[in-house]
């Protein structure tokens, strides 16, 4: 028993010394590398989480299973094939993963500017105002049930699907947007870009997303607008031409059925980050209350109307 005891109490002093002298040889430098190397694969698993770049890393590790096996039981013919196969496998791999190389890069990027003063709280420079016209611009074209797709620019430029579309250069109000938008008019198909309080483009075409959990219910202006998030840090608008609701797109996520007040809460928090969710929702319930008293004054306007109205209605009646 004393023997046992003797012998475990060695382990554990060899396993105390083991873990001390590796605590000792351990420097600053090796800490940061390891950090560094972990918030890589950290991200890289985040971005590819959901998307057919699962399918395709499954893919390649196969292959490299066949090829260690064919190495161990001497499959030269194999062996030779993947050997050379190889060579190319690098520029497959930027092919095949083009997507989200790019938005791994767009999010790294992002990362790094963030701790110098990307979130501090600050005044929107191109003021609130606009929101509102969007806002009304999104329920009126709702309740025609006429599809829209609007798209902000925020720090990622968006001049590739500029270019594809044609230049406006207009200050974002209420009527253009209407306008664009309307089933008559030759701009109505496609993307409107604004950026820094202008309407920049219209009639745009924007990359679809190849995301295979997006929902098949879905047409091609959510998945429009999906694709673009993913690509940049712009955010999307989406009016549905089928059933009229309105949708919110960001960082290739899709919030819909959004009324009046939740979509002005939803763009505001997109240009102002530093807002907390608490202020963003005291916001959203003032536009709510506002919202509701526009409705009562246009409801009792028409119950006086229709009062005012019905005497004169009656004394046609009596004279006739």
């Amino acid at each position: 028993m004393n023997w046992a005891a003797d012998e475990a109490m060695k382990v554990m002093h060899e396993f105390y010394s083991r873990a001390l002298w590796i605590l000792q040889t351990i420097e600053p430098r090796h800490v940061i590398d390891i950090l560094i190397v972990a918030f890589l694969i950290y991200e890289v698993l985040r971005l590819v989480r959901g998307t057919r770049a699962v399918q395709m890393a499954v893919g390649l590790f196969l292959v490299a299973v066949i090829y260690q096996i064919s190495s161990i039981f001497g499959l030269t013919t194999v062996q030779w094939v993947l050997r050379n196969a190889v060579v190319y496998l690098g520029f497959a791999v930027i092919v095949l993963f083009q997507h989200e190389i790019r938005s791994a890069l767009t999010h790294l990027g992002k990362k790094i500017r963030l701790p110098f003063g990307a979130q501090k709280r600050k005044d929107n420079p191109f003021g609130q105002e606009w929101y509102d016209e969007v806002v009304l611009a999104a329920t009126t074209l709702a309740s025609e049930k006429t599809g829209a797709l609007m798209i902000f620019e925020r720090d990622v430029g968006l001049k590739t699907y500029i270019e594809s579309g044609i230049r406006l250069d207009a200050r974002v109000n209420y009527d253009l947007l209407v306008t664009i938008f309307n089933t008559h008019t030759p701009l109505h198909d496609g993307a409107v870009i604004i950026g820094s309080n202008r309407v920049t483009a219209a009639c745009c075409f924007l990359p679809l997303t190849q995301n295979p959990l997006i929902s098949r219910e879905l047409g091609t202006r959510h998945r429009a607008a999906i694709g673009v998030t993913e690509d940049s840090d712009a955010f999307a608008v989406i009016v549905s031409e089928e059933t009229g609701v309105i949708s919110f797109a960001v960082e290739g996520r899709l919030k819909r059925n959004l009324d009046g007040p939740g979509l002005r809460r939803m763009i505001q928090q997109a240009m102002e980050p530093w807002r907390s969710d608490a202020e963003s929702a005291e916001l959203e319930a003032e536009e709510r209350e506002r919202e509701r008293e526009i409705d009562e004054l246009v409801a009792s306007s028409k119950r006086e109307v229709a009062r005012a109205a019905k005497p004169e209605s009656i004394q046609e009646g009596t004279s006739v």
